[in-house]
């Protein structure tokens, strides 16, 4: 019997590697395919026009806030320093229990001011809505809300406030470009039936700021952050741009995304308990369009919008990969209907049984899979010239797909000011099989475990990060500060700088 399954496991072993290499490599042609095709328009003649046309759609920034009182000054100068002509930015204080919101009153010269607050997508009780007095921050709306537990809430919350056809949602953490709207704009204006942009997200570990813009761009020097910012390019180098080809993205990033308002507020916002809002955000979107039998396309832009802060420490990493795990798993109990639906299109048909197959069975085979070697070694049934042959294909794959990867980027711009960065890269990609990947399928499990048994709350302390500052050149600087953050379904997680983290997936 044990053998019986062994063997038909080593052929369901080989048929599931053979079908996720050949995935990859379809996704390394699309990706291709879609930014060698994808127009650029930034410093054309298009972008005169949306500066100086009066229709010009508006874009409401719509950035989350909790226990941020270190950085959010300097994060919210940031946000408003934005290059476009019609946007407003919108701070949700989701409950800060430090001096979050006495800091943007202070420095921003707010006041209340009175506001009939309609909930039209649901999220914990509003309290305030603060504007400022000075003519300067005049795009800047502060919202004051109960806390309520995820990001997701915290969104809907500044959902109900925007009154713009689009809206985008960062995190108050995050360094956006400066023409980063721009980017996601032009799609729509191309086409109407785009519903929401994906832009491409970076890691800021690593690279010097000034002014709140980053000036030299630098990889991570800590090997954890080091192998997340080869996990961003991987996702939205390859992943994103391949399933944009095809029209059937799975998610738009919870970093930076741009989206329809109508179709998010029809779509219900947020799913106020999920824990992967920013696949859950777009499924319901994508959901509410082919319910309705409205065309609809989600595209990922090439240009990197966004620089967002990795975590730096195992300890954060596990909270936040578990929090994922939790997440997809979650997303595939409460989506389940569009699995294999040919009503939801390519979503139901396409994506869904690609993330199910390859992305939320993938660390159980592979669990599976450690247990069965760690027998048949105990019982002397390894065929080890043909373990070491597979063993060693395997890696070789995995290393071209980074260096391609690392070439890719280096052509289409480069992420780094100096080429010799991408050594660092090349690096990662040669280590992240024996010791990154283990750690993020067993943070997988364990939050597949979580939400099967229902746990509910974690408490913990958070280690910032700072990003250097050109100015002084110094080191990065690192504190602590307890986090009051409740993570899984009762509280945040703050992965950094207060901030919930970002979902990535290939």
């Amino acid at each position: 019997m044990i053998q019986t399954f062994i063997t038909f496991y080593g052929y369901l072993i080989f048929f599931y590697s053979l079908s996720l290499i050949l995935s990859y490599v379809l996704l390394l042609i699309m990706a291709y395919r879609y930014t060698n095709g994808y127009q650029q328009w930034t410093d054309s003649y298009m972008k005169r026009v949306v500066d100086f046309s009066p229709f010009t759609p508006g874009v409401s920034i719509v950035a989350p806030a909790y226990n941020e009182e270190v950085t959010v000054v300097d994060n919210v100068h940031s946000l408003l320093a934005q290059d476009y002509p019609n946007f407003e930015v919108i701070i949700v204080n989701d409950g800060s229990k430090d001096k979050t919101l006495e800091k943007l009153i202070e420095n921003f010269e707010l006041v209340e001011v009175p506001y009939e607050y309609v909930y039209k997508v649901n999220c914990k009780p509003f309290k305030r809505l603060f504007k400022s007095t000075n003519i300067k921050y005049s795009r800047l709306v502060v919202v004051d809300k109960v806390n309520g537990g995820t990001k997701a809430d915290a969104v809907n919350g500044g959902l109900n406030v925007v009154q713009n056809p689009y809206f985008i949602n960062t995190d108050v953490d995050c360094i956006l470009a400066r023409d980063a709207i721009y980017h996601c704009i032009f799609p729509v204006l191309l086409d109407n039936k785009v519903i929401a942009v994906s832009g491409t997200m970076s890691m800021s570990n690593g690279c010097k700021t000034e002014n709140g813009q980053i000036v030299d761009f630098r990889p991570p020097n800590k090997p954890l952050p080091l192998f997340q910012d080869l996990e961003y390019k991987r996702s939205f180098l390859v992943g994103k741009m391949g399933w944009s080809y095809i029209n059937a993205m799975p998610n738009v990033s919870g970093g930076y995304g741009l989206f329809d308002t109508h179709v998010a507020v029809a779509a219900g916002g947020y799913g106020s308990d999920s824990f992967a809002e920013d696949m859950d955000m777009l499924w319901r979107m994508i959901g509410y369009c082919c319910d309705f039998k409205r065309d609809y396309r989600v595209v990922q832009v090439p240009h990197t919008c966004c620089w967002t802060e990795g975590p730096s420490t195992l300890k954060v990493l596990f909270r936040q990969r578990i929090r994922w795990g939790r997440g997809l798993l979650q997303l595939i109990v409460q989506h389940r209907r569009m699995l294999l639906n040919p009503r939801y299109k390519r979503l139901g048909m396409i994506t869904f049984p690609y993330i199910f197959v390859f992305e939320f069975l993938a660390p159980i085979i592979e669990l599976i899979g450690l247990i069965t070697l760690m027998y048949l070694m105990f019982i002397g049934g390894v065929n080890w010239d043909t373990f070491w042959v597979i063993l060693l294909s395997i890696y070789c794959f995995t290393i071209m797909i980074s260096l391609f990867i690392v070439f890719y980027d280096y052509v289409l711009g480069g992420s780094y000011t100096q080429s010799r960065n991408y050594n660092r890269l090349v690096l990662a990609g040669m280590l992240e099989p024996m010791f990154y990947h283990p750690l993020i399928v067993l943070c997988s499990i364990r939050g597949y475990f979580n939400f099967i048994v229902g746990k509910r709350a974690v408490w913990g302390e958070m280690t910032r990060t700072g990003v250097k500052k050109k100015e002084d050149d110094l080191p990065d600087v690192s504190h602590t500060e307890m986090i009051h953050a409740k993570i899984e379904e009762t509280g945040h997680e703050k992965d950094l700088k207060g901030g919930w983290g970002d979902r990535i997936d290939i």
